[in-house]
């Protein structure tokens, strides 16, 4: 094979994704990872910068949901060229870890395109920014007061696990507990995680932004 691990190839003119025809990747460029050589051999590619940053963001987002790479492809050696460098190996991860940020939500569907809405619209992808984002979402988007469950183990406490409570508003943004809810249990109020509670209307739009922020909170990180 004429190719060699390191080295940058650009993809001929009317090669189309192998994965999906609806996208021409003429003039895509980037460093070869991997060479196969079989009787069809084959090329493994990790985009540049430069590929990245003009990479169609419906590409991307169709890769997401099918559980496929964006940034890397395998090609026959045939379908690329040697060419020149254009930018550092580092500058690449960069990107790709920015692009990633963007859309490393959309794989789970329509929970994880409500996520990824409320992850992007935040200053910056730092958890404090986004658990801000999350507080203006569930402001604005919540349907105030709703009934609702406690769904995790409390401890020693006055509320317990099953206690149904009537969630009122947000109160505030803690560093460790995340969203707090005002809520009531009968008579008494308490401030209340957010995450620890479940809706009592399961097929209700109030259940499927709770749930939605609950699953990004256990796997924020």
């Amino acid at each position: 094979m004429k190719f060699k691990i390191g080295q940058t190839v650009k993809v001929k003119n009317g090669v189309l994704c192998p994965d999906d025809s609806e996208f021409d990747l003429s003039g895509w460029t980037g460093r070869i990872i991997d060479l196969v050589e079989d009787e069809e051999p084959t090329i493994g590619i990790e985009f540049d910068s430069i590929t990245l940053k003009d990479m169609p963001e419906k590409f991307i987002k169709k890769s997401e949901q099918e559980g496929l790479d964006w940034y890397r492809i395998y090609l026959d050696v045939n379908d690329v060229k040697r060419t020149k460098s254009r930018d550092k190996e580092q500058e690449a991860k960069i990107v790709r870890n920015e692009i990633k940020k963007r859309f490393e939500w959309i794989g789970i569907g329509s929970e994880g395109e409500l996520i990824q809405s409320v992850i992007n619209s935040a200053e910056s992808f730092k958890e404090w920014d986004a658990l801000k984002a999350w507080e203006k979402y569930l402001e604005k988007n919540l349907q105030f007061p709703f009934e609702t469950f406690i769904h995790e183990y409390q401890g020693k406490g006055p509320l317990n696990e099953g206690d149904k409570l009537k969630v009122f508003g947000i109160e505030l943004v803690d560093d460790h507990y995340a969203i707090i809810v005002a809520c009531r249990k009968e008579r008494k109020r308490y401030d209340f995680p957010l995450v620890d509670l479940k809706v009592t209307e399961k097929k209700s739009i109030n259940s499927n932004i709770i749930e939605a922020y609950r699953t990004w909170f256990a796997n924020r990180y």
